[in-house]
């Protein structure tokens, strides 16, 4: 599943093309995703503009003139990409259409934008953007950790007293939003925690060391147009690239890349996913 890097690169590909346009008309395909679509929602669409483009951890956020947001996630297999852009920044025309192409937009500048889902994992939603954070999938979400309310004091507080491991802690969203399975492995291998620590007897100074190090990664990742393992593609159709610079996820059996370090990557399952880590230097 896309996590907050792949959601964050789809963003600003879509950004250019996307804000300051009208919707001439929006086309839904089929009744539901994940769940139903809501009602009404191609005629809700059509003949609005679209004011700004955000993200709310693993989610995009499409503000319209009509004072709605239409709330987007990919879900597993979801792609939302763009054909005829009048920018000149994507070189594609308009394709034939495929039979996962459940929503499409034909905005008034010329540029198509498709939502490809052939899973059918992803989900889509409007709501008065006066009340969009009060949405059942947004309102128990934790601070995002690009932004600045996720900070040193926060995390350290946010974690003591957890008897859960660093691994689960840090995947809970009510604790921080939009990480997800890679890039948690990622930030723990950089602070040389295992994923097996238990977060509330991590000492304060390691926990704050862990604020930066997320960052960090994720910022890499969006650097990279985040990863692609399976489905995930940027806007304009390209692969992400962070995969290539993986330390320790999908890694297992290989040695550790810390220098000094003669410690090979393992894997193991915390409450059903994997971890990956090296058990010689994460401690």
């Amino acid at each position: 599943m896309p996590e907050l890097p792949e959601v964050e690169t789809v963003r600003r590909g879509l950004e250019p093309a996307m804000t300051g346009a009208k919707i001439a008309q929006a086309k839904v395909n089929r009744p539901d995703l994940r769940w139903p679509f809501p009602d009404r929602m191609a005629q809700r669409l059509t003949g609005t503009t679209i004011l700004s483009l955000r993200r709310r951890s693993k989610y995009i956020l499409v503000d319209l003139s009509s004072d709605e947001t239409l709330l987007i996630h990919l879900g597993m297999s979801g792609r939302i990409l763009i054909s005829g852009d009048p920018l000149g920044q994507f070189v594609h025309t308009h394709p034939a259409p495929e039979k996962h192409d459940h929503v499409v937009f034909d905005l008034q500048n010329g540029a198509r934008i498709t939502f490809n889902d052939p899973r059918r994992f992803g989900a889509m939603d409007l709501m008065p953007t006066h009340s969009i954070d009060t949405h059942p999938l947004l309102v128990r979400l934790g601070p995002e950790p690009l932004g600045n309310q996720f900070d040193e004091a926060y995390l350290v507080a946010a974690l003591k007293n957890k008897n859960t491991p660093i691994k689960s802690a840090l995947l809970d969203q009510r604790i921080v939003a939009g990480l997800g399975n890679i890039y948690v492995c990622e930030a723990l291998y950089r602070a040389a925690i295992s994923p097996k620590k238990r977060a509330g007897s991590l000492s304060k100074t390691r926990v704050r060391t862990l604020v930066p190090i997320i960052r960090q990664v994720l910022s890499d990742a969006i650097e990279a147009g985040g990863s692609s393992l399976r489905d995930f593609r940027q806007a304009d159709g390209e692969l992400g690239y962070f995969q290539h610079s993986f330390d320790v996820y999908g890694r297992e059996g290989d040695p550790c890349r810390r220098s000094g370090c003669a410690g090979i990557v393992r894997r193991i399952v915390q409450s059903g996913r994997s971890s990956f880590y090296c058990t010689r230097c994460q401690r």
